[in-house]
């Protein structure tokens, strides 16, 4: 059973028409449907840690966990901070099926890396979508994290491989879990299908929302032991330490 959407058809309104922008309704006047005040808008994330991309207030640190201990993969790459209206728009593509926003944020996240490797960042050899547990699959009925990968890999030209992770469990939301809770949830759930297809090479993970980087550790872990060289992780966005603004 296919229980991914057919990602062309359903955002076909929004790729194949002159629309106005989904934010406030005024022209777009841009390749995707957002206007340039309304992009102009959201929350950047400009200030960040240079590997987890947590929000700092300078740029060019490294956070007191990243100090402490370098995370498995090389870096984090997010556009914005997981606030209005980023947060609303990623909760209406996750959680409602409005898959034209997501096509938006997807574009415009492409657009950002494009940039990025413009600026040296190093292109990925495989884009690599976090999997969702069969349960959540089954009543969501579609990975986000999936679709979004799909669409990075047409706009970048990189090719994705939606199979080469999977997850052996189910385990509760992450969501509900502080971040001991989150390692201890996420032991032993996942694993690597054909070690052979990442040997040696540059991946990235690809997800919506970064928050406090366990499972992007977990599963950088698993593709670091399995043979990649180097492991990536590009999101939508990028949450604050519990606590602060």
């Amino acid at each position: 059973m296919r229980c991914q959407p057919r990602k062309k058809y359903a955002v076909n309104i929004c790729t194949n028409n002159r629309q106005p922008c989904l934010l406030c309704d005024e022209p777009a006047s841009q390749p995707h449907p957002i206007c340039v005040p309304c992009e102009s808008e959201l929350p950047w994330l400009d200030e960040h840690c240079r590997l987890c991309a947590l929000p700092l207030p300078m740029s060019g640190l490294l956070c007191g966990q990243c100090a402490r201990r370098r995370p498995a993969f090389r870096q984090v790459e997010a556009p914005w901070h997981y606030g209005f209206p980023v947060d609303v728009l990623i909760t209406r593509f996750k959680h409602q099926r409005q898959w034209p926003l997501g096509r938006l944020l997807a574009q415009m996240l492409g657009n950002w890396l494009t940039h990025r490797f413009m600026e040296g960042l190093p292109r990925p050899a495989l884009l690599l979508p976090v999997p969702m547990a069969t349960r959540r699959l089954r009543q969501r009925g579609y990975n986000q994290a999936g679709m979004l990968a799909e669409w990075l890999a047409a706009q970048l030209a990189i090719p994705c491989a939606a199979d080469l992770l999977c997850r052996l469990r189910d385990t509760p939301a992450q969501q509900e879990l502080d971040a001991r809770a989150r390692r201890r949830n996420l032991k032993d759930a996942f694993a690597l299908t054909d070690p052979a297809a990442i040997e040696g090479r540059h991946v990235a993970l690809v997800d919506d929302v970064l928050t406090t980087g366990t499972t992007a550790q977990v599963l950088a872990r698993l593709l670091r032991d399995g043979g990649a060289e180097r492991v990536d992780v590009y999101c939508l966005a990028r949450t604050p330490r519990p606590g602060n603004a």
